[in-house]
């Protein structure tokens, strides 16, 4: 039986270990991954039995809504830490049995595959001349996922009937919302460590059906895109595809998003398309360019109480994480302007950070001002966002002594 490989003493010890190593918040009964063992020490004999009658309940997942930059929200369910680790194991059995099977063109949350292999092997169509790309958006994929038709893909590999229970109680465990319990009559909570390979398991069937065809695509998680030569061929295989989603996966194409696209209209994974003499390289999208700047601009606004040291090491952790992400793509003019943008952000957090005048002028003075101009400078009555330009911070507080601070450049990071 497959459930009791999920409960073996070594795959639970391995899933709870997992579970406590990637953190999370915690579920609707508040317990967070550091009581888990604990926990798991009282009460899992009860629990074991449960699974084994198949009486489990899976306690429903707790409600987060994560803000878009396009606008809307995502929707996250935060099991509790518990069915985590129960969902974890599961994963950990399942997957060696569908991975393998899994196609070469799908590249989301499996092992040894990656998003950059994604995007290189986008990059290999477009420059073998498939410059007409078919950009599919599942509208609310994993809210979508129904229920039967993915039981019935698992049933037809998996024959252990409890297993097959448990998998139906976990997707029907309901979720939590503003304290009220709302059931779940369709949908794969995104938050679980389950739902990756689930909906790998649905797309899957698309995957299949673009193979059969023998077009050329790219799927990561529910991104899907298809490359074909012309713009009615695109057309025709939006259609056909959309049909195929539809009727045989029961899930929805959001039609005003999905279209056929040239590679400089098309982003994928954050990247985007430019072309260099005779082939199409790869640059950063402007979108990724404006989450980073968000996320620049939240670490270096005036009023968060951060001692400059914390606030540097923080940017460092951000910008090396960024560019190592963004490691594939050609932007070196476009990253010195955000970094320029970046050091006079730090320079406006300095001079708010001094606030009085006999501060500014203790520290211009300290760092080689004249003091009678540092007088002059200390009571400037420009504001700090036109000053952190202004000859006052760009010859004190100067690219050279930012360094030598801890401010690492985000060119510092750029390997091409």
């Amino acid at each position: 039986m497959l459930l009791e490989k999920v409960l073996e003493t070594g795959n639970l010890a391995n899933a709870l270990a997992r579970v406590v190593r990637n953190g999370g918040a915690a579920g609707i009964d508040g317990m967070g991954v550091e009581q888990l063992q604990a926990h798991y020490d009282a009460n899992w004999p009860k629990l074991r039995d449960q699974i084994l009658e198949g009486k489990y309940k899976p306690q429903p997942v707790r409600r987060v809504e994560i803000r878009k930059e396009t606008g809307g929200v995502r929707l996250l369910g935060i099991p509790t830490v518990i069915d985590r680790m129960i969902q974890q194991a599961i994963q950990q059995v399942l997957s060696p049995i569908y991975d393998p099977d899994f196609s070469d063109r799908s590249y989301g949350f499996r092992v040894g595959r990656s998003a950059h292999q994604a995007v290189e092997q986008s990059l290999a169509y477009v420059n073998e001349g498939y410059t007409w790309i078919v950009d599919l958006d599942m509208e609310k994929f994993f809210d979508r996922v129904n229920h039967d038709y993915l039981m019935n893909l698992l049933s037809q590999r998996i024959a252990d009937k409890l297993l097959l229970k448990l998998l139906r109680a976990i997707l029907e465990s309901g979720v939590m919302i503003g304290g009220v319990f709302c059931a779940t009559e369709e949908g794969v909570p995104q938050g679980g460590p389950l739902s990756p390979l689930l909906s790998n398991i649905l797309l899957d069937e698309l995957d299949k059906e673009l193979e059969g065809r023998n077009l050329r695509f790219v799927r990561y998680a529910d991104d899907c895109s298809i490359y074909v030569r012309s713009e009615k061929a695109g057309k025709r295989v939006l259609e056909s595809v959309t049909n195929f989603v539809e009727k045989k996966l029961k899930l929805r194409v959001n039609r005003e998003k999905s279209a056929v696209r040239r590679p400089m209209r098309f982003d994928i994974l954050g990247y985007s398309y430019y072309k260099s003499t005779k082939v199409w390289a790869l640059r950063i999208a402007s979108k990724s360019y404006r989450k980073l700047k968000v996320k620049i601009r939240e670490i270096t606004r005036k009023t968060r109480p951060y001692a400059m040291q914390t606030r540097l090491r923080k940017l460092t952790d951000l910008t090396r994480g960024w560019m190592g992400y963004f490691q594939l793509a050609d932007g070196r003019k476009t990253l010195d302007a955000v970094g320029e943008w970046t050091r006079r952000r730090i320079r406006y957090c300095q001079w708010h950070q001094w606030k009085r005048v006999r501060t500014r002028i203790r520290e211009l003075v300290k760092l080689g001002v004249e003091p009678n101009r540092a007088y002059q400078w200390a009571c400037t009555r420009k504001g700090g966002w036109r000053t952190a330009r202004s000859p006052i911070l760009t010859t004190t507080l100067t690219n050279k002594y930012l360094q030598e601070i801890g401010y690492k450049e985000l060119l510092s990071f750029y390997r091409r």
